[in-house]
Formats: structure tokens, sequence, C-alpha cells
């Protein structure tokens, strides 16, 4: 078995220029970096995870704990949890996946059988059981999301109620007399998962001070069915005045396609006979049908800022204090679904 020593010799440096390398806790120059990681190529090192957590008592294991579940959503989840096991790599860490459905319970079993050095926390509800448990741990917890009572823990996530703004205004901007906001479904609404009340604020907030009216109407249920009945819903809400615009944001990330087709699907083309903008990750709005206005959730922006918020946990010599609620401005970008003005 290839060990450190192996490759210090290999590279002409001591054993522990080789850690240092490795964890990137010290500065190490350029060459010998360079002869290092080149060593550490040709004799194809892994380094014992076992040997390193009883020698450091740190377990380089980040637990991530995520809404797995039916009523996820899959679609805007996947590039949050991509960005932070990328950034936990960088960082010589590997990601243990809990779901959310464990609970308090998952969360203590992370802390209590040392699976883990730091947790992030997703998909936080505004009252949260996990919340006063996560406070209590001995490892650092940051939430991704914007609890009522964060009890001291640190907060990223995007700035929703500015996002909901974004959507409003850019259609009270393009005459739009009639806004209807279709949420999420109905079991996501009842559990107050935080984002969903922030948007909404947001949205409700800029139909008021632009004097259009707004109604929200929620899915019964996810998938087609439910987005059917919320899009039937919306299109009857109100007569519309002559030559009136009906305007009609999608928070649900995995309802934006199936709303503009459905819409299509009842001879009322988006761009055309009313205009439809998403909260969705740019990748997907660039790739719907037709492309959809969108309101980014910037899920890669968030999640890098709270790996890096986390590693200055771990790093308690690091620069700075860490801030306690860090939101990411959204951006909204016209695209084909939009009337003209």
């Amino acid at each position: 078995m290839v060990t450190s020593r192996d490759v210090a010799r290999l590279a002409g440096v001591s054993q522990s220029t080789v850690s240092y390398v490795m964890s990137g806790r010290r500065s190490i120059s350029p060459e010998t970096r360079r002869r290092v990681e080149s060593a550490i190529a040709e004799l194809a090192f892994q380094p014992n995870a076992g040997a390193r957590a009883l020698k450091s008592q740190r377990t380089r294991v980040i637990g991530l704990v995520v809404p797995f579940g039916p009523d996820a959503d899959t679609s805007g989840l996947l590039p949050f949890i991509e960005t932070i096991a990328h950034c936990a790599r960088e960082q010589d860490h590997d990601i243990l996946l809990v779901t959310r459905d464990e609970g308090s319970a998952g969360l203590t079993r992370l802390a209590a059988r040392s699976l883990c050095d730091a947790v992030v926390l997703m998909d936080i509800e505004t009252h949260d059981a996990r919340i006063p448990v996560a406070a209590g741990l001995a490892v650092p917890v940051i939430l991704i999301g914007l609890p009522a009572e964060p009890l001291g823990l640190p907060c990223v996530d995007l700035d929703f109620e500015r996002a909901g703004r974004l959507a409003v205004e850019h259609l009270a901007a393009t005459g739009h007399d009639r806004i209807v906001l279709i949420g999420h479904p109905r079991p996501t609404v009842a559990r107050e998962v935080n984002f969903v009340g922030r948007f909404r604020r947001g949205a409700t907030a800029a139909a008021a001070a632009h004097g259009v009216p707004c109604t929200v109407v929620d899915q019964p249920e996810r998938g087609p069915r439910g987005v059917s009945a919320a899009l039937d819903e919306a299109l009857g809400c109100g007569e519309p005045s002559p030559g009136g615009r009906l305007g009609v944001v999608v928070h649900d990330t995995e309802a934006v396609q199936p709303v503009l087709t459905a819409a299509a699907g009842r001879g009322r083309l988006p761009g055309r006979d009313l205009s439809v903008v998403g909260l969705c990750p740019d990748v997907l709005a660039e790739g719907t049908t037709p492309p959809v206005t969108n309101v980014s959730l910037e899920p890669r922006d968030v999640s890098r800022r709270a790996m890096r918020t986390l590693f200055r946990l771990l790093d308690p010599g690091g620069a700075g204090p860490v801030a306690p609620v860090e939101l990411i401005s959204p951006r909204l970008t016209r695209r084909r679904t939009t009337l003209t003005g």
C-alpha cells in the first residue's frame, strides 16, 4: 500500500509537506506543490480516511440534508447538490447525503456517530423543528434557507422577496393588467417552506404597489394533473379588460415547462396570448419550449457562498466573522414568453 511517506520520498520533500499540500492549510510554493501532486498522481496515492480521521479528529465529510419526497422539486435541487459536492471535493471533503424525512433524528445521528465535520441543512421551513436540534450540535451547521428563528445559525439563500418583486415589476412594466401566481403543490405550501412565503410576499407587495390585481393559485398536487388544474383556475381568474393582458408567474421550477405546454394546448400561446415568467435556473429557462422569461434561482452562487462560509466555520483561524444572513440577488432575463410592449 502506497503511503504519504512514499509520496514524500518521490517528491523529495518531508511527509509533513505532503500533508500540507493535501490539506491546503499552509502556503506551499508552486514548484513544491507541483512535485508533490506529480508524485501523488504517479503513485496513484489515496489517503486512508480512517487513519486521517483518527489523527486529526476530523472525518473530512460534510453532511448534506436534502428534501427527497413526493413534493420535492428535484429539478431545482440538482444544481445545489452538484455545486455543494464540487466545492467539498475542492477542499478534499466528501458529501454524505441525508434525506429530510429523517427529521431531527437524522441530525442527531450524524453528530452522535461523528459521521461528519459539518452539516448543510436545506429545505428550511419557516418554523422548522430541526433548527433547535441543529443549533445544539457540536459541529458547524449552515442553513440554505431563512427560517423565522435561525437561533444563531448562519443562513445563505436567494433573496426570494426580491425575486417575487422582479417578476411582478417586469409584468407591470410591460402593460399587464392581471397577474396570477401559480405556486407549489399544496402539501409544500402547507409545510410552510420558507422561500414560498418570501417569494409571495415580494410578488404581492409589488403588485399592490403597481395597482395590478394579483391572485395566488396553488397546484392541488404535483404532476400534470395538478399543473392543469392550477392553470385552468389561473385562466379563469377574473375577466380581462378589453385588450387586457394576463401575466402568469410560475414559482415552482418543475411546473414551468408543464405550464407552457398546457397553456399552448389550450390555445393560449405564451408570448402571444399571455406572458409567463418562471422562477428557475437559467439553463432550464433556455431549454424550455419556448424559452421562458425567468428569474434565476442562482443555485450555484447560493451553494458556493454557503460552502465558502461553512469552510470558514471549520477553520476558526480564517478571515473575519461570518455574516448571520447572506442573500444572493436574483436576475431577470427576458426571453420569448413575455408579450411585447
